[in-house]
């Protein structure tokens, strides 16, 4: 073997060799290095000297090697839980993998895609979308859309996919479709992408609809073996939910942008079932309008949990409470808080309240919240004390099991009740003040969702809570400990539902309510002390304890003076922060002001709705 030593400058080639004994270098070799050198340095314009290199080869710098390379991206990543998901105990249909939705149609849920296309800029936090095929697809089954999400998340995901039981050419429960449209296409765009990306949305043969678009990196059209339409009558109502990808870094009305399908119609008793696909809007058309969901026709509900499989899922996904460790108003049980002097009021009759069975079986139940009837802490200062501080090591949890999506998913709703809600506490610049009485309340029902995939028993996300609305966060965003169990942050005072610690201000600019939430030593695992208190897909076995059928406050209308509050806080403010402070806390809804109390779970919207 023989050795040579390559000295490479801007202009000229040395070559020589090492083995002293060896004769002069061969043309051949001067010509074949000269070739490399001379291309390389003209493609990556090199400039300098260029460093001797010795050995068996020779390696030159390319342009992208001295190039900056590109940032990995969140979604390059694919999320998967902390721990193995349990094995489910037996039970008829909840997790077997597909779902029968009637009319011959079965479905199954698929995580598993191949990318197709990409955008690096535009969309959330300007980092750019994937768009993606499920893959693969198992037999006998068909796609029915694509799928998109932000760079900015790890990938998690699904889409359904469909397979035809009704052996009818005829009138099958899909078919392919007859052609395609295109709806958008990046060709003549400058942005930074993966080639090109083509948006296709399939035409439908007569009573069919599309359910989902096709993603291609070429202009010509699809096959139309890619993907099927379904039968009409299989189908429902859809709308645009969150927002995936634009070429602006907020969504352009008037631009393309691409959104997250759900169905109109949701709730424990809708049908519609959400395909997990995602619509194209180009320049405002509502081209959603062409796109539908899938539908329960049959109204199966085999598919939801049994209470061996629902206790399965609550052990391994209830999330673990943080408390504020400053925080004094604790959660307690429902019984606590009447066995020790919660008072029932009668209108006319408020000299004369009465004690509350640990049931509540002396409630009165159903009606609607008339004003008629209302709990109050007990009359005696001490036990007042007592009862508003509450009981963590006494406090329960109560779970209302529902179906969700055309029961192809299951939502856990779990539910903490505090005696007392505490004084609203608010940001104003750089200052930091008590609200007084403002947030003060007696009765605080705060809960988290957890959304469970009914194909495989997955949590795919978890609503949060916050005061009189809430958030959807994703899993793959969620905080886990102990295995799969979400942790989730109560605000100090408010009680309201974070997934992360920290300070979260409702109001604007530097101005607004304080929601701060940290870890501490005060925390409640939500799946150690719990009852099932209403899960109406299962009849009979659940019997829903009375105080659940109180439709009246968990706490008496509280009645101070606003003004003298705003000005007893004003009074600690500069001049030029007074009226702006106070037009921010007349801004308020009744629930954080305090002034009326909370009813309990059952006359919340989301009880039979979705959350908002």
């Amino acid at each position: 073997m023989v050795y040579v030593l390559v000295a490479l400058e801007m202009k000229r080639m040395i070559a020589y060799y090492l083995d002293p004994m060896a004769c002069q270098p061969c043309d051949d070799l001067k010509e074949i290095v000269n070739m490399f050198v001379v291309m390389s340095i003209f493609k990556a314009h090199v400039e300098g000297q260029l460093k001797s290199q010795m050995g068996n080869c020779l390696t030159v710098s390319s342009a992208s090697d001295v190039s900056k390379k590109r940032k990995s991206l969140a979604i390059e990543t694919s999320f998967k839980l902390p721990a193995p998901m349990p094995t489910w105990p037996p039970g008829e249909g909840f997790a077997g993998g597909t779902i029968d939705l009637g009319g011959g149609l079965e479905v199954c849920q698929i995580s598993s895609f191949t990318k197709v296309w990409a955008t690096h800029e535009g969309g959330p936090d300007n980092l750019g979308a994937t768009f993606f095929e499920p893959s693969p697809m198992p037999e006998e089954f068909c796609m029915l859309g694509c799928y998109s999400q932000p760079n900015k998340k790890p990938l998690f995901g699904w889409v359904l996919a469909g397979k035809d039981n009704t052996n009818n050419p005829l009138g099958g429960a899909l078919k392919k479709p007859i052609d395609y449209t295109l709806v958008w296409s990046s060709e003549s765009l400058k942005i930074k992408q993966d080639g090109n990306g083509y948006v296709w949305l399939p035409t439908p043969p007569d009573g069919y609809k599309a359910v989902g678009h096709v993603i291609t990196n070429l202009p010509e059209k699809p096959s139309l073996d890619k993907i099927r339409c379904v039968r009409s009558d299989l189908t429902d109502l859809c709308e645009a939910d969150t927002w995936i990808w634009g070429l602006d870094k907020v969504a352009n009305a008037n631009g393309f942008n691409v959104y997250d399908l759900q169905p109109s119609d949701r709730g424990a008793q809708a049908l519609a079932v959400s395909v997990g696909t995602f619509v194209a809007q180009n320049g405002g058309a509502a081209s959603s309008l062409s796109l539908a969901c899938l539908k329960n026709i049959s109204s199966n509900l085999y598919a939801m949990p049994n209470l061996a499989q629902v206790d399965a899922l609550v052990q391994a996904y209830s999330p673990w409470v943080y408390l504020h460790p400053d925080e004094q108003y604790l959660p307690s049980s429902v019984s606590w808080f009447f066995q020790n002097g919660a008072l029932l009021y009668q209108q006319g009759e408020e000299s004369k309240p009465v004690n509350i069975d640990p049931t509540g079986s002396n409630l009165p139940q159903g009606g609607s919240n008339d004003g008629a009837y209302w709990l109050d802490l007990p009359v005696d200062a001490k036990a007042k004390e007592t009862v508003k501080k509450g009981d963590l090591q006494d406090s329960m949890t109560y779970m209302h099991i529902k179906p969700m999506l055309g029961a192809t998913f299951t939502d856990i709703a779990i539910w903490i009740f505090y005696p007392f809600n505490g004084p609203a506490r608010a940001k104003v610049e750089l200052i930091n003040i008590s609200l007084g009485k403002i947030g003060e309340h007696v009765g605080d029902w705060e809960h988290v969702t957890l959304r469970v995939s009914n194909f495989n028993g997955k949590l795919m996300n978890v609503f949060f809570s916050e005061h009189s609305s809430g958030t959807w966060v994703n899993a793959s965003e969620l905080e886990f400990q102990n295995g799969n169990k979400v942790v989730s942050y109560a605000s100090l005072h408010g009680h309201a539902f974070y997934p992360k610690p920290g300070l979260v201000l409702q109001g604007s600019g530097a101005m607004g309510i304080r929601n701060d939430t940290a870890k501490s030593k005060m925390v409640m695992d939500t799946g150690t002390r719990y009852i099932v208190v209403a899960a109406e897909y299962l009849g009979s076995a659940v019997v829903e304890p009375p105080w659940l059928n109180y439709y009246r406050k968990w706490g008496p209308k509280i009645s101070y003076d606003l003004a003298a509050e705003i000005k007893e806080v004003e009074k600690l403010l500069p001049g030029k922060l007074k009226s702006a402070f106070e037009k921010l806390v007349k801004s308020l809804p009744n629930e954080i002001l305090g002034e009326e109390g909370p009813t309990g779970p059952k006359m919340k919207k989301n009880w039979d709705g979705d959350e908002v």
